[in-house]
């Protein structure tokens, strides 16, 4: 259930694990968690420096720790850059993003010791620093996979000219990013129009989706454009057999030519198989334009 990102090897689906600390889940718990994620043939396991206020990387290291073979069957991401101001102290005060050379190296030394491994299979710069010297950045990346500590690298947030920015400083190092993690749902589809997937599908590389169920404001909101998709969603739902539309959503994200990768943010084992049986369902094309209509409230020009 793989495909190939240049060197890398990603799964169809990635697992998040931003709210795991949510769960309430015991050690073992979370690596039967784990188990059952790579049982279903989702191998990529995407993680933050700062998920649960930085306990989340801690939470699925220890349960790693339990079984340690397990890391050779899967994919470990981690992202940073993003320093919040929780607590506020003199040396921190406000939120802020800090892509400098050493925060990079120090914030993924303390990923590996969080995740219980010596290497990372991806790195993302979390979010746009405007402070961003692409030069550092692209430094610090060079020296992370001549020691053997991250294998790969990307970015989640970037618009297409923040991309192409690090991709310059990169090519001379002979270092490609291989995915820009983006938000992407049928409630929130800026990526369609703004040029990202363009790109990765220029580039042969696929974006991974964060948020594709628009964070349950397509199950819960009360607004016209949600009224409308639920709708919408339903009526193809049935079509397909299924009375559950988030699996509809996650068809309509696959059927896109960039080959986005969604994340599966949830501790809850008959969601995540629903979600992986959601590679099953093809959308035609009306089907995928009805749900496009429904979230813009109006048609194609």
């Amino acid at each position: 259930m793989t495909t190939e990102t240049n060197s890398l090897q990603l799964s169809d689906f990635i697992a998040g694990f931003w709210r795991m600390d949510s769960w309430g889940l015991s050690a073992q718990q979370r690596l039967a968690l784990i188990e059952t994620y790579l049982e279903l043939g989702v191998t990529s396991m995407d993680h933050a420096d700062i998920y649960g206020e930085y306990q989340c990387e801690r939470l699925f290291g220890e349960a790693l720790a339990l079984k340690p073979s397990l890391r050779g069957e899967m994919q470990l991401i981690s992202k940073c850059g993003i320093k919040p101001a929780f607590p506020s102290t003199a040396e921190r005060y406000v939120n802020h993003y800090d892509s400098s050379k050493e925060n990079i190296l120090v914030s993924v030394d303390n990923s590996l010791t969080q995740l219980n491994t010596d290497y990372l299979d991806l790195l993302l710069i979390h979010r746009p620093d405007p402070l961003m010297n692409a030069e550092e950045v692209a430094s610090s990346f060079e020296q992370l996979k001549q020691s053997g500590k991250v294998l790969n690298f990307g970015v989640s947030n970037f618009t297409t000219s923040q991309f192409s920015l690090l991709e310059s400083s990169l090519a001379q190092r002979n270092i490609n990013l291989v995915t820009n993690q983006v938000e992407l749902s049928p409630i929130n589809m800026g990526s369609l129009s703004d040029g990202t997937l363009d790109q990765c599908q220029q580039l042969g590389i696929s974006p991974m989706a964060w948020s594709c169920l628009g964070g349950g404001d397509i199950f819960n909101s009360d607004s016209q454009q949600a009224i409308r998709l639920r709708a919408v969603l339903n009526k193809i739902a049935d079509e397909h057999g299924t009375d559950d539309i988030s699996q509809v959503i996650y068809a309509w994200v696959l059927a896109l030519p960039s080959q986005p990768k969604p994340i599966i943010g949830s501790g809850n084992t008959a969601r995540i198989g629903a979600a992986v049986a959601s590679s099953k369902i093809k959308l035609d094309r009306q089907q995928w334009f009805s749900i496009w209509q429904a979230s813009t409230g109006h048609s194609v020009p």
